[in-house]
C-alpha cells in the first residue's frame, strides 16, 4: 500500500483528530485522563481537535499520512524549534474546548502538562507532541512514514528532536529511529510514567 505524507490543512482537523483518538484508545495517559471508556473516544477527538486547531497547526509541523485514495490513516503533531510552548493567546482560545473535552479531568490534565513542561529540554529542537495510526491502518507503515518525513528534515537542518513516549513498549520502536531515553517522568498519585526521549541530528 502506498503511504503519502503531507502537511495537514485546517480542513483535516476532524479526520486527523478521529484517527488520533482511535490510536490512543488504550494509551496509559489517555486512559488515566479519561477513565470512562464509554465516552473516551469522543472526548479524545475533541481534545486533539482543540490542541491542533489552536496550537500545533500554526507551527507548520502537523502532518497526515494517507493511503492511495487520500484517506488519513495516521497523523503527527510536531512543534518547531522554540515553538513547543503554548502562547497565552492560544491557551485562552483552546481552554473552553479543552475543558469541554476533559470535563472534571481538566485539572489533572493541567498538572500533567506542568510535570512535562518542567523537564522539557531548553535547547532548540523539533518536538513530537503526538503521533498515532488508526486501528484500520496499523502495520501499514504510516507511523514510519510520518517519523521519517520529519526526521529527514531534522537531519538536513542539523536539528535535534524530542518526544515523550507514554508506553514503555514503544521505546524500542523510537530507539530504532535514533531516539534515546533521557529520563522517566512519573506523575504522582497513581498517574502514568512517560519516557522522555532525545535524538541528535545525524
Amino acid at each position: 500500500m502506498d503511504v503519502n505524507v503531507r502537511p495537514a490543512q485546517r480542513s483535516d482537523i476532524t479526520d486527523l483528530s478521529a484517527v488520533l483518538a482511535d490510536a490512543f484508545d488504550d494509551d496509559p495517559v489517555m486512559t488515566w485522563m479519561l477513565p470512562d471508556p464509554q465516552d473516551r473516544a469522543v472526548r479524545m477527538a475533541r481534545f486533539f481537535a482543540a490542541i491542533t486547531r489552536h496550537h500545533h497547526l500554526k507551527g507548520g509541523g502537523v502532518q497526515v499520512a494517507t493511503d492511495g485514495a487520500g484517506v488519513i490513516g495516521g497523523a503527527s503533531l510536531w512543534d518547531p524549534p522554540n515553538g513547543w510552548q503554548q502562547s497565552t493567546v492560544s491557551t485562552l482560545a483552546m481552554l473552553p474546548s479543552v475543558i469541554r473535552a476533559l470535563g472534571r479531568r481538566a485539572r489533572a490534565g493541567a498538572r500533567l502538562e506542568g510535570f512535562m513542561d518542567a523537564v522539557h529540554p531548553k535547547a532548540p529542537h523539533w518536538y513530537l507532541s503526538t503521533i498515532g495510526t488508526g486501528s484500520a491502518a496499523r502495520g501499514g507503515g504510516y507511523g514510519t512514514a510520518l517519523l521519517k518525513s520529519r526526521l529527514d528534515r531534522c537531519d538536513a537542518s542539523g536539528t535535534p528532536a524530542y518526544l515523550e513516549s507514554s508506553k514503555e513498549s514503544n521505546v524500542p520502536y523510537y530507539e530504532r529511529f535514533g531516539f534515546a531515553v533521557t529520563r522517566e517522568i512519573v506523575v504522582p498519585d497513581g498517574g502514568p510514567t512517560l519516557y522522555a526521549m532525545w535524538r541528535d541530528a545525524r
